[in-house]
């Protein structure tokens, strides 16, 4: 009897299916959100085929072969340089430069997959050579650079990038002050350090020069197989080439700086500090160098004196350690605001926004960062957009690595509520906005499917000697570097040419060469 009771006893019901967060601002709900920034997130990244992987090696060998031209027929670039290459144009936020100087490109209708390369024009990595940054002038994370303890053969070699200043103090001490090891130490203020300053003015306006002549050497002896520039234009301090490689649009923006090893005593204090990537990466993996960057203090800066400090090294370590979900937050903000931020410039560009990232993840909980709720990247997106909307109506970013340095202190009250209002606007919506994301991303992946069958239709590379087309030959060695690319994900990616043998370039992937 109990048996046939319970048989037709109703069966207690199914646990509720648990609600998605709603977001307060906007009503829209958070697993919505998060659906949408995965696909933002999945059509940004594209299709990566055979076909597109050898094009953009033959993109990255015409570049690196061009810059041994460079070396070969100017001679002052150093001999065995080392590049960093970073994923992403300049106006994707891979570095702090001002946002007024880059250009106007758009994904889809300019170019197919964009790059940035630094390219030391001096690489003072020798640890015997005496360097001082000459910071009395210059606001935070700002430095003036002299030459006048390198050799004589540095000397010669850039004393046409080089300027004298006059009347300043000639009384020097011995106190350099406290410094961690391996650092670079920085000018008292009463220390003298007189003429041959390395002028990033005359440094971007040499650099643009030698290459385009190199790139127009290469235009007069096209090869089959090899990518041709479309477009060589200059952008501020960056020299900007499109080179229509088979079907793809490789940008690069290329930008010659100084590079160093060791650790700036001006950004000691940074390695004392709690943070979010402590026993992922080594401290040696976190600080293996430096850079200066041809780009000036936007409140009255010298652009004939004034280099802007730069740990574009550190941060590729850095980007290893963040946790998926705030990888995707962040890489969807960008898209969004890429497009409220494009007409007018106003002082803002996407590094602030890489900036909030590092303190983010300083500051919360990395069980936070990483959850694996459905809700987590669409929460995080509204987190990063919220942090920027509080930066810019306080006008304080602080520079990760050199918190002393306010970033957003040039904004003027007009261009902050600009920005803020603009902020606002996709704050009070941000499902339309990432649509209006996910349907940019979809026309430029159209456009590059469409470019791609027209490449196909058009006959054999051999009735087309300058357009790019990838031989079958060098299948192997475009295998090859997926493969490092694969294998290695964002590691520091360095590679050296020697300029008696541009065609082998050698790639460094953080410790280990190939």
């Amino acid at each position: 009897m109990e048996s046939l009771m319970s048989a037709v006893a109703p069966r207690s019901p199914a646990p509720a299916k648990k609600l998605s967060e709603v977001d307060f601002r906007s009503g829209a709900t958070l697993e919505q959100l998060s659906a949408q920034v995965s696909e933002l997130v999945l059509l940004e990244q594209g299709e990566f085929r055979d076909q597109t992987a050898l094009e953009v090696h033959t993109a990255k060998d015409f570049i690196f072969n061009m810059l041994g031209l460079v070396q070969k027929v100017d001679q002052r670039l150093p001999v065995a340089n080392e590049y960093l290459l970073l994923s992403g144009g300049a106006r994707e936020g891979v570095l702090d430069l001002n946002p007024e100087d880059l250009g106007d490109y758009a994904k889809g209708a300019d170019f197919d997959l964009d790059f940035t390369l630094l390219v030391p024009a001096l690489k003072l990595h020798d640890r015997n050579q005496p360097v001082t940054l000459d910071m009395r002038h210059s606001p935070p994370c700002h430095s003036w650079l002299s030459l006048r303890l390198c050799d004589s053969h540095t000397l010669t070699r850039w004393s046409i990038c080089c300027q004298e200043e006059n009347g300043l103090p000639s009384e020097e001490e011995d106190d350099e002050g406290e410094m961690g090891k391996g650092s670079i130490p920085s000018l008292g203020p009463h220390q003298s350090l007189d003429g041959c300053y390395f002028s990033p003015s005359l440094v971007t306006d040499w650099f643009w020069g030698v290459v385009s002549e190199a790139v127009e050497e290469l235009r007069r002896s096209p090869q089959r197989g090899i990518p041709t520039p479309d477009r060589l234009e200059r952008n501020g301090p960056l020299t900007t080439i499109i080179l229509q490689a088979g079907s793809s649009r490789v940008l690069y923006d290329l930008l010659p700086v100084v590079s160093f090893r060791g650790w700036p005593a001006v950004a000691q204090g940074w390695l004392t500090a709690n943070h979010f990537w402590d026993g992922k990466i080594t401290e040696e993996e976190a600080i293996s160098g430096f850079y200066l960057l041809p780009c000036c203090s936007p409140l009255g800066g010298r652009p004939d004196r004034e280099w802007r400090l730069a740990f574009s090294r550190s941060e590729v370590q850095l980007k290893k350690c963040i946790p998926f979900p705030m990888a995707q937050a962040f890489q969807a903000a960008k898209a969004v605001l890429s497009r409220i931020l494009a007409r007018p410039r106003a002082g803002l560009s996407l590094y602030h926004l890489r900036t909030l990232l590092f303190w983010a993840c300083d500051r919360l909980p990395s069980a936070y960062l990483s959850c694996p709720e459905p809700d987590t990247p669409g929460r995080l997106l509204l987190g990063l957009l919220d942090d920027l909307a509080h930066c810019i109506l306080g006008k304080n970013c602080p520079n990760y690595f050199l918190p002393q340095c306010n970033m957003l202190e040039h904004l003027t009250d007009s261009q902050a509520l600009l920005v803020a209002r603009k902020l606002a606007h996709v704050r009070s919506d941000p499902s339309e906005h990432l649509q209006a994301a996910v349907d940019q991303a979809q026309q430029a992946g159209q456009l590059k499917k469409e470019a791609t069958a027209s490449t196909n239709g058009c006959g054999s590379p051999g009735h087309h000697p300058g357009n790019g087309i990838i031989l079958p030959s060098e299948d192997k060695l475009a295998q090859r570097l997926q493969q490092l690319v694969t294998e290695n994900p964002g590691k520091s990616i360095s590679v050296f040419l020697n300029p008696d043998d541009v065609t082998r370039p050698h790639f460094r992937i953080d410790d280990k060469f190939y």
